[in-house]
């Protein structure tokens, strides 16, 4: 999957085989502690361009930060292997610094070599120190003043949090696979905690935090045997101040205790009426991002439980004019192409190239030609090509398909009718999902046990389509439900079945029926797709046996039905795999009401046929 494609004036391929690098780089940058106001410790990594005959190259450069709590940079029990140690920001090294950028990255407190505690996730302490490190820059004298910022999930919206202080050095971020709101992008979709990645998150954290080497064995991206805890910085010769620094790590937060403290949005901690989830969601402090900071949203039709939904909020919410967004057939971080007719497993586009060629453009200055691309593009599966879009969403006539008697979808409603499902909480997805890769989980193929998952659910199926069908954005459900406990979950899932049978996994959705009520989309919190608060004072219980309307959006995608093929959507209460019991011990019995009276269909964003 390349992106050799009409979809773009200069493709993303074509820039950067055509951008000179015209410097070194070194591996080991100068590393040492930068002390933030209340006196707590970050450790910071710095790599600058090197001259072809070693040494500084002579600046000032724009600076690139990185903002992470995955250790900035590994130390090696034997130095002498040579082995990779910023699994996390070596492509940003190897590729930024010779185009004539530094590279800043920094441990945020109360992880890798820096001090202090955790208090929260993405707390807003964090925040606090991102304008502090953005002080110490601009003062270095290989600086020029200017400043971006990136990174993939955590690190992404951390970039969201330095461009909210509002500093006058920040001029562009690209936040790539990166949440807007982390209760309903990440933690709560639909309503709905996942549970397991909870638990698999604390897992991960405990075994970097507290330098647990037999625990960080387990987590596939640093598996390597030879990673020996967080690098200290230059002045800690012994590594003393590190382990001091660790120490401190014992104290920070545990997610699963964390998260649950914020089972509806806007509920608050009990011992600070203040800090509710907003606190660690970009859209908290999206107002003070000034608006002529240049915005790189990026992430995938896989990319976990909303992370898409969470790129798509940031690029309709800020008023910024240089914004721009790529959505491609990825999950988390990209590091597979999840479409199922990839050439190879690895994806071949170039998103850190793509992302050079916007601070090229937004730190440097230099004429790329971005101003000139559409500002949206986004990848058709099943078509397996490129398109390029002004506005979202791209796509604004729809096909709407009915839920009829024997299982059937159709453009018509149909009879009056109702089909009962009792849940069954022992049913789940598998695990190889959109949840897995956000897990820190190595999955490599995608819903490829998906043939037969839909048995066990209530399915509703069209006839063969005339035509390819491609849908682009987000299908809506619009289903009348009864259930027989007072509170309920709703699974639907969108599948393709080709004409020889074979059943693909196209996109899903989720929605606790506590949480069915609808509302305007705030401010600093936009959609183009059904809203809901979340809150507690909206959430109201289900009237027991008598139907209410769930409308919701499935996470959004774009693929092509192919002439031939059916459309199937099936409905499940449960996803023992990674969400919890809902309602607890009381598996429901669900109807869903079909017909004119009480009618449930499914909305498809479909592009016209040429």
């Amino acid at each position: 999957m390349s992106a050799n494609s009409g979809a773009w004036r200069v493709t993303p391929q074509a820039y950067l085989d055509g951008r000179e690098r015209p410097f070194g780089v070194s591996k080991t940058p100068v590393s040492r502690y930068v002390t933030m106001p209340d006196g707590c410790r970050l450790a910071v990594d710095v790599y600058l361009p090197q001259r072809p005959e070693g040494g500084d190259a002579a600046g000032p450069f724009p600076a690139i930060t990185i903002f992470t709590p995955y250790y900035r940079r590994f130390a090696l029990a034997d130095a002498a292997r040579g082995d990779e140690v910023t699994p996390g920001s070596f492509r940003y090294r190897d590729l930024f610094v010779p185009a004539g950028y530094a590279l800043v990255v920094i441990d945020v407190r109360g992880t890798g070599a820096s001090f202090g505690t955790r208090d929260s996730f993405r707390s807003p302490r964090e925040r606090d120190d991102c304008k502090a490190i953005a002080d110490w820059i601009v003062a270095q004298p290989w600086s020029n003043g200017t400043i971006g910022a990136t990174g993939v999930s955590y690190l992404g919206a951390a970039s969201d949090f330095l461009a909210s202080t509002g500093h006058k050095a920040v001029k562009a971020i690209a936040p790539l696979f990166a949440v807007w709101d982390t209760y309903s992008d990440h933690y709560y979709p639909g309503g709905i905690l996942l549970k397991e990645l909870a638990r698999v998150y604390d897992d991960l954290m405990i075994a970097m935090d507290h330098d647990r080497r037999d625990l960080l064995k387990n987590i596939s991206y640093y598996a390597n045997p030879n990673f020996a805890g967080p690098q200290p910085v230059d002045e800690d010769g012994d590594g003393s101040l590190c382990r001091a620094a660790i120490a401190e790590h014992i104290g920070n937060f545990h997610m699963p205790d964390f998260i649950t403290e914020f089972k509806f949005k806007g509920d608050a901690l009990p011992y600070d009426p203040n800090f509710t989830s907003a606190c660690f969601s970009p859209y908290g402090y999206c107002e003070g991002i000034d608006p002529d900071v240049a915005v790189y949203s990026v992430s995938g039709w896989m990319d976990g439980a909303g992370y898409a939904n969470g790129s798509l909020s940031r690029f309709l919410t800020l008023p910024n004019p240089k914004r721009h967004l790529l959505l491609g057939p990825w999950d988390h971080g990209a590091r597979i192409d999840c479409s199922p007719w990839r050439p190879k497993v690895e994806p071949d586009f170039p998103i850190v190239g793509e992302v050079l060629r916007f601070f090229d453009e937004y730190l440097m200055g230099r004429d790329t030609g971005l101003r000139q691309e559409a500002p949206i593009h986004y990848y058709t599966m099943h078509e397996e090509a490129w398109q390029a879009a002004t506005s979202w969403p791209p796509v604004e006539t729809e096909e709407t398909l009915h839920l009829g008697a024997e299982g059937t979808l159709s453009p018509q409603a149909g009879v009056d009718g109702s089909d009962a499902y009792q849940v069954d909480f022992s049913k789940g997805t598998g695990g190889q999902t959109r949840y897995e890769r956000i897990a820190a989980i190595d999955s490599r193929d995608y819903y490829f046990d998906w043939q037969g998952r839909d048995e066990a659910m209530l399915s509703y199926t069209s006839q063969p389509i005339a035509r390819d069908w491609q849908v682009s954005g987000h299908v809506l459900a619009d289903l009348q439900v009864a259930s027989s406990e007072p509170d309920a979950a709703v699974f639907a899932y969108l599948s393709e079945v080709e004409a020889d049978g074979t059943v693909r996994y196209v996109t899903e959705g989720l929605l606790r029926a506590l949480h069915r009520k609808l509302g305007e989309c705030t401010p600093v919190h936009r959609t183009t797709w059904p809203y809901r608060s979340f809150t507690r004072v909206d959430a109201a219980p289900m009237p027991i046996g008598e139907p209410q309307r769930l409308y919701f959006a499935l996470l959004p995608t774009s693929w092509t039905f192919k002439a031939g093929s059916r459309i199937r959507l099936s409905i499940a209460g449960a996803d023992a795999d990674h969400c919890g019991q809902v309602p607890h011990g009381r598996p429901p019995m669900l109807t869903v009401y079909r017909g004119a009276a009480l009618a449930s269909s499914i909305r498809l964003p479909v592009k016209p046929a040429s």
